[in-house]
């Protein structure tokens, strides 16, 4: 229905209400009707399903499909039968699936919390009484009583507003808090003018008032378009297509080599099908790397734990590596950059300007003289700024209208006892403030004498003064006077401040307005402004040293972006969404390459500017918190809402919700995201290059004269155990390289495997091949075949052991961090000892080695090293002569 746009009498007989609100009776019939006042856009978590997605993936399938080979290898003959294989591989596979399950599960739970802690009270009236309850209780018809601060629970028409104002911006944009009004409106007049109605999760700035219920849930405003961006399709990331691609080509290269085995035994050697099935196996354990999707998952869980304790809280662990790629971040200034909290910066008074230092609604902080000299007396001053105000602090902190707040904070810094001096100034009467007029009036008496205490815009206040405070003598207000304190004024504005003026008068003639507004005696200025917050304009230093350009979008006036846009270190001149409006899709291609400031922006002007960045190939990471905001936020690669003044819909659009609302906390996120990707880069690597080993040296063995011990399944499965399990795993833990900002983004085309880990691979692969086979046919060829196999299966666990280190080396990660790196390969070399020193050893086919044999491993191991560490040095020469060539051509 068009609730504007009938009178509220009409609005309170069709839904059966009256303004001492619903009876208990009507209250539960409705909560039955209507359900309960949520914006359920998500349906509620299914650990069950959470838990059986995790074995939707092409690797954990290859697994289990090996380890049913296995299990069926010992079905059809006993005697030969070996499960560990198979008990290990579905060890694996519960394993990731657990640590996925975990993860995801935690994350949806910690994003139903939040969804409760940001639900409000709502104080209605019920059987003619004030009652504070749920707002999920609010049903339509219900009376909501509203107050300075408080949010709104459902959409309401107004019915009675007293300097009612509500900030709209999270549906509207508009940064500008709404007079509210019960008159009835036109029925096709736009929802940002429709003055007579307020709307879920909006905020009340000012006033109080009473309304009637006639929307709850998703047939809100808000909920409307909740239900639009819940119907949109999940979007994939990049990385999750990379680890498929992945998984992929090494199911092809696995299939590949099984076939070429099995052919291979069957003709050359003595075609027991046996043999060939349990060397498929080891062969397809082997290459397929089954660390991968546990390491993956517990390396995200890693970050995001990180990450969660730095304030940003990851919807999908997969963004983690989507963000460590974005190379533009356009953030909100209002509480992201800024402090969200107005902050007296300086006071104008008697011909002298005092700088207030401290920001937000902190009361710690001073007041001194921008030039030489004693602070004059500014009691009067903040006498007028603590009783013409509204605001006032309670146990939860400071409440009220922003700017109230802001002139009240000063008088706490100047060490004056603010609830003392109104109890002192009794509040005895009030012109309130509108905004024709531009100014609030109040009339306070100490028990001796009556005064009328003003604040306003100076235009607005000088008009009514006719004198001038100067230190304790009241003088005549000249036009000279006047002239200065207007510059003073523009001069201020001109530095982005938002202006007060201050006036007072002793002992009007009446409390009417004409008589307390008239003959006023001029006080002084403030000059407030929401400040930067503390590290913010590093944190931006950081994400442009790190090839991240950083672009303002707020909806505040051009001069006051430029300001702060100047403050924080951006460059350039402001462009307003007006002026966006105007550019064809070119122009508007070319500006955004350029420009980092964009003012007077709704939620559209973010879209535009999302298109035109995605257009010209740049991953873009999108802040937000309105409502209006959602669509650009899951439309961008990274989408953060705010978890402090974000809406439940924004933050169920977007891939982060920055708890804080702070842009440092996106700093960090993006060099956790960074560094994250760096160590699944360096197992993969390390998987994939201990694997390819394996198989090599398996399948030269197998198609060559040295044959295979009829243990190597077991033996591959115990050297995938300890190299590609709790090392690897420990690999996640690596915390980000202390240069991992001053490189530049991540290309857009560039994969997990580029041609540095290719070729590390391959080194890697083929030298352990290489070195454990030479072993291997030394032994072998002196007719000592336990400890040929012995050698191979050591030779193996000591050299991809020491290939960590290598892989940790080539990626620039100290030597001495990650304990529990250390730890793991500790523990994997004295389970290795465990096998060959023991009677365990017989089940592997092993049996003890002496010190020759360790010093030919130790050989081994250091030409493994030597090798490596060449052939890295050899690339990076090549490519640093390749960049020169390119650099002297360009």
């Amino acid at each position: 229905m068009t609730w504007h746009s009938i009178s509220s009498n009409e609005i309170l007989i069709k839904l059966q209400t009256s303004k001492d609100g619903l009876d208990d009776k009507r209250v539960k019939e409705r909560q039955t009707t209507y359900g309960p006042n949520t914006i359920a856009i998500k349906k509620k978590i299914s650990p069950l399903k959470i838990f059986i997605n995790q074995f939707k993936n092409l690797l954990v399938a290859l697994l289990i499909f090996a380890a049913f080979i296995s299990l069926a290898v010992g079905y059809f003959n006993p005697e030969k039968a070996d499960y560990i294989d198979a008990i290990l591989i579905f060890a694996i596979v519960i394993a990731n699936a657990i640590f996925g399950f975990v993860q995801e599960y935690k994350a949806e739970r910690t994003m139903e919390e939040l969804g409760k802690m940001s639900a409000p009270m709502a104080t209605v009236i019920r059987n003619g009484k004030e009652k504070e309850i749920d707002s999920k209780e609010v049903v339509p018809g219900d009376i909501l009583v509203l107050r300075e601060g408080d949010k709104v629970a459902a959409d309401a028409r107004i019915i009675e507003a007293y300097s009612l104002y509500a900030d709209e911006s999270m549906l509207t944009g508009e940064s500008m808090a709404t007079e509210k009004s019960p008159g009835a409106v036109e029925e096709n007049i736009p929802l940002a003018e429709r003055t007579n109605m307020i709307y879920m999760n909006s905020v009340l700035t000012r006033g109080r008032g009473l309304a009637v219920v006639v929307e709850t849930g998703l047939k809100t405003e808000v909920g409307a378009i909740a239900k639009e961006i819940s119907d949109a399709p999940e979007k994939i990331t990049r990385f999750q297509i990379e680890i498929e691609d992945i998984g992929k080509k090494i199911s092809i290269i696995t299939l590949a080599i099984l076939i070429v085995i099995i052919i291979t035994e069957f003709l050359i050697r003595t075609g027991d099908i046996l043999f060939i099935f349990i060397a498929a196996v080891a062969l397809g354990v082997a290459a397929i790397p089954e660390g991968l999707p546990a390491v993956v998952t517990l390396a995200l869980s890693i970050a995001t734990n990180r990450m969660l304790k730095q304030n940003a809280l990851m919807r999908r662990l997969s963004t983690v590596q989507d963000l460590g790629s974005v190379d533009i971040i356009c953030t909100d200034k209002t509480g992201t950059l800024t402090e969200n909290a107005m902050t007296v910066r300086h006071i104008y008074l008697d011909g002298k300007i005092y700088e207030i230092t401290g920001t937000g609604f902190e009361k710690k902080g001073q007041i001194k003289p921008m030039n030489d000299g004693e602070i004059n007396d500014l009691d009067l001053l903040f006498k007028c700024a603590i009783l013409c105000n509204d605001a006032k602090e309670t146990e939860e902190g400071f409440k009220g209208d922003p700017t109230e707040i802001a002139i009240l904070i000063p008088a706490y810094k100047a060490g004056l006892d603010v609830e003392k001096i109104r109890k002192k100034f009794r509040r005895i009467n009030e012109v309130p403030f509108a905004s024709e007029r531009k100014m609030m009036t109040t009339i306070n008496n100490d028990g001796t004498n009556d005064y009328a205490f003003v604040k306003g815009a100076l235009e607005s206040v000088l008009e009514c003064c006719t004198h001038i405070q100067e230190g304790k003598k009241i003088t005549k207000l000249t036009n000279a006077a006047k002239e200065q304190l207007t510059e003073r004024n523009k001069k201020m504005a001109s530095n982005a401040m938002r202006v007060l003026a201050f006036a007072y008068k002793e002992n009007p003639k009446s409390h009417k307005e004409s008589d307390a507004e008239s003959k006023l005696v001029f006080l002084g200025l403030m000059g407030m402004i929401d400040p930067p917050r503390e590290g913010v304009k590093q944190a931006i230093k950081d994400c442009t040293d790190a090839g991240i350009r950083v672009i303002m979008v707020t909806g505040d006036n051009k001069y006051t972006a430029e300001a702060i846009g100047k403050e924080l270190g951006f460059r350039g001149d402001a462009i307003t969404g007006n002026e966006l409006d105007k550019m064809s899709e070119e122009k508007l291609a070319e500006i955004v390459e350029k420009t980092n400031i964009y003012a007077r922006t709704s939620p559209h002007h973010k879209v535009l500017l999302l298109k035109a960045l995605q257009k010209n190939n740049h991953i873009v990471c999108m802040t937000g918190d309105g409502v209006n905001d959602a669509g650009a936020i899951k439309n961008s690669e990274v989408g953060i809402a705010m978890g402090i003044r974000g809406t439940e819909v924004t933050k169920q659009a977007s891939d982060i919700i920055i708890l804080d609302d702070n842009f440092i906390t996106i700093r960090n996120a993006i060099a956790e995201g960074r560094g994250s990707f760096d160590n699944i880069r360096k197992f993969v690597t390390l998987l994939l290059g201990a694997n390819a080993s394996e198989v090599l040296a398996v399948f030269i063995a197998s198609i060559s004269f040295l044959g295979l011990s009829p243990k190597i399944a077991a033996q591959l499965l115990w050297i995938n155990l300890l190299t590609d399990g709790l090392p690897a795993l420990a690999l996640g833990a690596d915390s980000p390289a202390k240069d991992i900002l001053k490189r530049k983004p991540r290309p857009k085309s560039e994969r997990v495997l580029n041609k540095n880990a290719l070729y590390f691979i391959v080194w890697m692969g083929i030298m352990e091949a290489i070195i454990a086979l030479v072993i291997y046919a030394y032994y072998f060829m002196n007719n000592d075949l336990m400890r040929a196999y012995t050698m191979f299966f050591t030779a193996f666990v000591v050299m991809e052991n020491i290939s960590v280190y290598l892989v940790r080396w080539r990626y620039k990660t100290p030597l001495f961090t990650n304990k529990w790196l250390h730890l793991a390969i500790a523990g994997s070399f004295i389970l290795q000892l465990g096998i060959i020193y023991s009677d365990v050893g017989i089940w592997f086919g092993v049996i003890p080695l002496d010190l020759i044999d360790w010093g030919i491993i130790a050989t081994g191991a250091l030409a493994l090293i030597g090798i490596i560490v060449f052939a890295v040095k050899i690339e990076d020469k090549i490519m640093i002569d390749t960049n020169s060539r390119i650099k002297k051509r360009g």
